[in-house]
């Protein structure tokens, strides 16, 4: 909040060349259509060293819910092409309409439970109760000094550092993909009122912290919204209140199943990846780098990590190729920063 406030923030958003920003907004795409292949079951983990992931289960699609999320991906698919409004909440809506059906008749159970072929985290069935009061007894049990007398003060500093070098870049990808996607990007990446955004999104990380809740930052998933239109900031005010207002109905929203909602983030993706169409691929200087940002990240599970790999390519490349000027000074200091995170493993022993 405190780098957004001084300005430094935005002055290290407005020195990432185009050409990774877009990488960024690409990467992210292939990112959350991942995340919705594996919450699919469409992906999963093998248990072996090679390959490490595969196919649903030996290699088929050999679930319910896994064909209940193929079935609700092609049903928004076709919606969005034939370009019938509100495509991906039909989606949404058909797919769990079906789900619970299906649960009905066929009793699948959760996985949790020790069903192999059941449901993820939610299991489709109406709840006994429509209402309930939501827990806040975790609002505002912070301890701001605990950690450092818990851990150590060294240990407690590379924490920090990592949280924030995280949910710094997490925010600057995000909003830049959001924006691309929005059609609200200058052709240099920015967008209308960015300083007042990264205010915004520091003050909603430390009030995230402060109710014991993840980061509440800007989240990948507003990109569902920009697909419907929304471009205003209007949606995000209504959709704000209907997340308070949803709290009391905890057991309603748990009847959509993880299956159903990641055919949603595999749309998404796919829209978001249109984006590379704007990179120059015939430069290899420019190639390395965008190939990078847009693997790793998928590939680590982590947004930082693929911006990471970018930066530091990126400015390895130009300078080492005689094109050091190219390179703004706080991108230097930024994959030197870099650098540190992806060797904090290392330097945590080293101080011990």
């Amino acid at each position: 909040m405190l780098l957004a406030v001084t300005g430094l923030r935005r002055m290290i958003f407005e020195a990432v060349p185009l050409a990774l920003k877009t990488a960024i907004t690409v990467g992210i795409g292939l990112f959350i259509a991942f995340i919705g292949f594996v919450d699919s079951g469409l992906v999963t983990s093998t248990g072996l060293n090679s390959p490490p992931v595969g196919l649903g289960v030996g290699g088929s699609i050999a679930t319910i819910p896994t064909a209940l999320f193929v079935l609700t991906l092609v049903i928004t698919a076709v919606l969005l092409v034939r370009k019938v409004k509100a495509a991906l909440l039909i989606g949404l809506l058909s797919g769990t309409v079906i789900a619970v059906i299906v649960e009905a008749v066929a009793h699948l159970g959760s996985r949790a439970d020790g069903n192999a072929g059941g449901w993820g985290l939610s299991v489709p069935t109406l709840p006994a109760q429509l209402v309930s009061l939501p827990d806040l007894s975790l609002v505002g049990q912070v301890d701001l000094v605990g950690s450092f007398g818990r851990i150590g003060v060294l240990a407690a500093l590379m924490l920090v550092f990592t949280l924030v070098f995280t949910n710094f870049f997490d925010a600057m990808g995000t909003m830049t993909g959001l924006s691309r996607e929005a059609g609200l990007a200058a052709p240099d990446g920015t967008f209308p009122r960015l300083r007042s955004a990264l205010v915004i999104e520091g003050i909603g990380a430390v009030a995230g912290g402060a109710t014991s809740a993840s980061s509440n930052t800007v989240f990948i998933e507003s990109g569902s919204g920009i697909g419907e239109g929304a471009r205003t900031g209007l949606a995000n005010v209504v959709t704000g209140g209907l997340f308070l207002l949803a709290m009391f109905f905890t057991p309603l929203t748990s009847i959509v199943p993880t299956e159903i909602a990641a055919a949603a983030l595999v749309i998404v993706g796919a829209l978001m990846m249109g984006q590379i169409r704007h990179v120059d691929l015939s430069d290899l200087s420019v190639l390395i780098p965008v190939f990078l940002t847009v693997t790793v990240m998928p590939l680590t599970y982590s947004i930082a990590n693929g911006i990471g790999a970018g930066f530091v390519s990126w400015v390895l490349i130009q300078a080492l190729s005689g094109r050091a000027r190219r390179v703004s000074p706080l991108l230097w200091i930024v994959a030197a920063g870099f650098v540190v995170f992806f060797a904090r493993g290392p330097v945590e022993a080293l101080l011990g």
